[in-house]
């Protein structure tokens, strides 16, 4: 399936935000309480951002990551008189959120702060017949 055909199949929330760049209200998206383990992957294209080990409560009300599983596109943003840098995902450049240098120094100093609408997430128990096999090695203690 092309791109075009995948985003006819996303929600009018998710379109717009990883289409528009547009956030979703504070504290309603699914995955901002959620702390299953698992990985977060791209709405729009599938592609893997972010492992559940690497998520914590910023309290900020979106989810939060200490880090990605794979560089994201970083992009400079001064909308609403803000200077913030955006990020992206590398192959479906679809808009996933913010980053910031307020992030716990124990996991590095940094948050992702991410729109739930830009992910979808898939099981630890699921990984393998999803696709994501070669990603378990992220769930190995």
């Amino acid at each position: 399936m092309d791109k075009a055909e995948r985003l006819k199949q996303l929600t009018p929330l998710q379109y717009e935000v990883t289409q528009h760049a547009a956030t979703e209200r504070p504290f309603t998206g699914k995955y901002d309480q959620f702390f299953e383990e698992g990985l977060y992957v791209d709405v729009v294209s599938g592609e893997p951002l972010f492992s559940s080990r690497d998520k914590f409560d910023s309290g900020c009300g979106w989810p939060a990551f200490a880090k990605p599983v794979q560089k994201l596109t970083e992009k400079r943003d001064q909308s609403f008189g803000m200077e913030r840098t955006e990020v992206r995902s590398p192959q479906a450049d679809s808009h996933l959120g913010h980053v910031f240098c307020d992030g716990p120094q124990e996991l590095g100093g940094v948050r992702y702060c991410i729109n739930s609408a830009a992910l979808k997430f898939i099981p630890v128990d699921q990984l393998e017949a999803a696709g994501y096999g070669k990603y378990l090695a992220l769930f190995n203690d």
